[in-house]
């Protein structure tokens, strides 16, 4: 097994426990499953004695230039109480969403062997004005995401108006009886 290998294979659990260790220097009470079957990493109590689930994603700075804030290929539904902590090594910043907050700025994939599944990509390309190269930005959108401390995962995610389109059913007018007038 090659070093390399080694190193990309390991670098997300590495991060997890980095993040969890941030958390509990912070003072979070912090406790992690012995097995990822649901995509939970860490378990945080709320200081009003509530949980939340939360799932650690890391991208390192051995990704393609382009691809340092790409999450992709994610499995996930909507679930409350749940939590996503990013972490992108090349910008090194941490970036924090409700499930609801994921659901709503990921795309989904419509076909393809990821259908289905989610991505998130919080980084554009741009040309730096002073050396003509290409470099990777966080996209101004995501910005609000951008977090120093977990403060965020201590109380409930804002409420979301609406944004997408809520599909109504027809009335049906299928065994009414008319009245007569």
């Amino acid at each position: 097994m090659s070093i390399a290998f080694r190193h990309t294979a390991g670098f997300g659990k590495r991060i997890e426990y980095y993040i969890v260790g941030l958390m509990l220097k912070q003072g979070l009470d912090v406790y992690m499953p012995l097995v990822d079957d649901n995509a939970i990493d860490a378990v945080i109590k709320r200081p009003d004695g509530t949980f939340i689930e939360v799932q650690i994603k890391a991208r390192s700075n051995d990704v393609g230039l382009g691809h340092g804030g790409l999450f992709a290929a994610i499995t996930h539904e909507l679930r409350h109480n749940y939590w996503f902590v990013l972490y992108t090594e090349r910008h090194d910043g941490i970036f924090i969403l409700s499930s609801d907050e994921f659901i709503e700025e990921a795309v989904q994939n419509k076909t393809g062997i990821n259908a289905g599944k989610r991505s998130l990509w919080l980084n554009g390309m741009r040309k730096n004005k002073e050396t003509g190269e290409r470099e990777e930005y966080i996209k101004d959108k995501y910005q609000k995401y951008l977090c120093r401390d977990f403060s965020r995962l201590l109380s409930p995610p804002p409420k979301r108006k609406a944004t997408r389109p809520v599909a109504r059913p027809k009335a049906s007018t299928a065994g009414r009886v008319r009245r007569a007038a």
